[in-house]
Parts: structure tokens; C-alpha cells; sequence
């Protein structure tokens, strides 16, 4: 059985009747105690994710700390831990009596090293898929689905059982 849960503009399908969907905003947050990371580094990564590929939009507020852990049925600490992290690293603000919010102004690496960075990770990524046996084009293909989870969201939803939006 199928069920639609909608708020605001957003929808979704949950594939069975113990998957939790819930919106806040049109970002689908997905989280898995299976997975080797942790919760708080999970939601860390995919808030890092809606905002690079623009799911999420400098100056939007995020549900708070609160809220989205009754939702994804967590401690409110882990929430606040990786929305503090994110506040330290500079991805969001929070304000007093306001709420937590995208930044304005988003953190930068420095062009040389983000450069080098980015190039190690393709040679690793390249080293990796030649030794499986992918061509070039393959890996193009893999990277082009890899753009369009970040600039949509569309694999989130199929990848773990809890999930809500932030």
C-alpha cells in the first residue's frame, strides 16, 4: 500500500505504510540507522547537498532542531549537534527567537586548494571505476545521475526508510 503525505507545495509516495515522509520545505531528508555514518553527519550531508545543488536556497529557514527530530523520530540533540556543526562550519544561522536559516554568504575553499581537492577526488574516482571495469562513458553517466540527485533530490527518497524535509 501506497500512501501520499503533502504540505505545502511538496509531495511525495512512501513505499510502505512504516516509511515516514514528512515536508517542511521541498528538500526530502532521509536518514538510516543502517548507514555508516551517523545520524547527525547524515543530515549534515544532505543539508550540504540541498544547498549545493540548490534545493535549498541561501537565506531559507530550516525547520528547527526540534521539530525535525520529532519528525524523524530522534534525539533533539543529535539535530542540534548537526546544525551546529553546519553553523560552524558556516552553511546556516541561527537567530534568536527567529529560527535557523541558509546563509547569506556561504563558506569558500580557497580556488588553488578546491581545484587540487577536486582533482584527487576524480583521479580516486576514476582509479576506482577503472579498476571495476567502467569506461569513461559510464562514469560520465554516473556523475551526470550524480548532478541530478543534487539539483533535485530524486534518489533521497528511494534510498532509506525514515525521511522527512527540512
Amino acid at each position: 500500500m501506497r500512501r501520499r503525505v503533502a504540505s505545502g507545495q511538496c509531495n511525495a509516495v512512501a513505499g510502505a505504510p512504516s516509511d515516514m515522509v514528512i515536508y517542511i520545505t521541498c528538500m526530502l531528508l532521509s536518514i538510516s540507522a543502517s548507514d555508516d555514518l551517523p545520524i547527525y553527519r547524515q543530515i549534515m550531508r544532505q543539508i550540504m547537498d540541498a544547498i549545493a545543488g540548490g534545493r535549498l536556497a541561501r537565506g531559507e529557514q530550516l525547520s528547527s532542531h526540534r521539530e525535525l527530530s520529532e519528525q524523524l523520530v530522534i534525539a533533539p540533540l543529535t539535530v542540534k549537534k548537526a546544525y551546529d556543526e553546519l553553523e560552524a562550519l558556516g552553511y546556516i544561522t541561527s537567530q534568536r527567537g527567529r529560527g535557523t536559516f541558509v546563509s547569506d554568504t556561504l563558506p569558500k575553499a580557497a580556488q588553488g586548494v578546491q581545484a587540487e581537492q577536486l582533482g584527487e577526488l576524480a583521479r580516486k574516482l576514476l582509479s576506482q571505476a577503472y579498476l571495476s571495469g567502467m569506461r569513461l562513458a559510464e562514469v560520465m553517466q554516473l556523475l551526470r545521475q550524480a548532478d541530478r540527485s543534487l539539483t533535485t533530490g530524486s534518489d533521497v527518497a528511494s534510498r532509506t526508510r525514515r525521511k522527512t524535509a527540512i
